[in-house]
């Protein structure tokens, strides 16, 4: 039997077979040489038996439990964050075979962790490092196109312009992807501190609509907002306002002229709401498990410009302040973002 294997288990069955053992030979003697009016050691023999068994198995389960509470004692320390953490299992059997398995558990863990904390931290310094490359040859590219555009326009050469002007898109859209790869790899790395203050709701979706008012104008979409004027929240204001912008500009992608955004917010019992909705294309349902994807692109997105970059960095933001962010869409219907945040602060 491997039960048998474990040495204390090993001496509680001695101890019990050399018990009942004793009591048997007293019992036979008894009746051997006869007991007369002590009748009663027939009762007091077998009763202090079963309390000396007792007392044995009660020795053996209080270790037993020691045992165990000193090993639940170890996992909690893990869990905490100690990765050194061991349950000592220097015995044999099968209880220890269990603690051995568990420490070896531990140990898989611990290996895991720190590969996959070295491929994300190379995935993060390479990432970080193209970024910053980047960033010369872009300045460089801007100046260069900046009078390339101003010749053109000087000498009136239409084709140059035209050239230069979709030159100056493309330098816009690497300059964004470079910016945005800069603040995720942030967000990974853990590196970003928010400065939280309580912030007015209202002035800030307010710089939002600014933000936006010269390319909705140019392209016939309008901006409403809605919500209390004097609702505030403690956040980081820059933050909030790179989150936000970046939904109201996916939306401004994805609708025509005519179209509306609306930024409404308010507050429940326990939260703050931000609400950014559109009467946009929607997104296709196949699609919205997605969308917070990184460089996700859906086969049937219209959209020539976006990078695949803002909702992630969005959500990466609502999240860095305990919050949560959701989506609703119907095609044809439009685009509903919420963004949740729990109330921390007396508004």
């Amino acid at each position: 039997m491997r039960i048998l294997v474990n040495p204390k288990v090993k001496i509680l069955f001695g101890q019990m077979i050399f018990w009942i053992l004793v009591f048997s030979f007293v019992s036979v003697g008894f009746l051997v040489w006869g007991v007369g009016d002590r009748a009663y050691l027939y009762v007091v023999l077998p009763l202090a038996m079963g309390m000396v068994v007792l007392a044995a198995c009660y020795r053996y389960f209080r270790e037993q439990d020691r045992l165990l509470e000193d090993a639940v004692a170890r996992i909690q320390e893990y869990i905490a964050g100690n990765p050194d953490a061991r349950i000592e299992c220097n015995e044999e059997g099968e209880l220890y075979r269990l603690f051995h398995e568990i420490n070896s558990l531990a140990a898989i863990l611990n290996a895991k962790a720190v590969n996959e904390g070295q491929s994300r931290a190379f995935l993060q310094n390479t990432i970080s490092d193209i970024s910053h490359q980047l960033k010369t040859p872009l300045a460089a590219l801007g100046i260069y196109n900046g009078i390339i555009q101003s010749e053109a326009q000087t000498d009136g050469l239409a084709t140059i312009q035209e050239f230069s002007d979709l030159s100056e898109q493309e330098l816009d859209r690497i300059e964004t992807l470079v910016q945005n790869l800069l603040k995720i790899t942030k967000f990974d790395a853990g590196t970003i501190v928010m400065e939280k203050s309580v912030e007015n709701i209202a002035e800030m979706m307010s710089d939002v609509k600014r933000h936006f008012d010269f390319r909705a104008g140019q392209e016939g979409k309008e901006i409403i907002l809605t919500g209390g004027e004097n609702l505030s929240f403690s956040c980081d204001r820059s933050w909030i306002l790179e989150a936000v912008c970046n939904i109201v500009k996916n939306a401004l992608d994805h609708t025509q002229s005519g179209d509306k955004i609306e930024i409404i917010w308010g507050q429940s019992a326990s939260a703050v709401r931000i609400t950014v909705k559109d009467n946009g294309s929607g997104i296709c349902p196949e699609d919205l498990h997605h969308i917070f994807k990184r460089f996700y692109r859906s086969r049937y997105s219209q959209d020539t410009q976006g990078i695949g970059l803002g909702l992630p960095l969005a959500k990466s933001v609502v999240e860095a302040h305990n919050g949560t962010i959701e989506v609703d869409s119907r095609m044809g219907f439009g685009t509903v973002f919420y963004l949740n945040f729990l109330v921390t602060t007396k508004l």
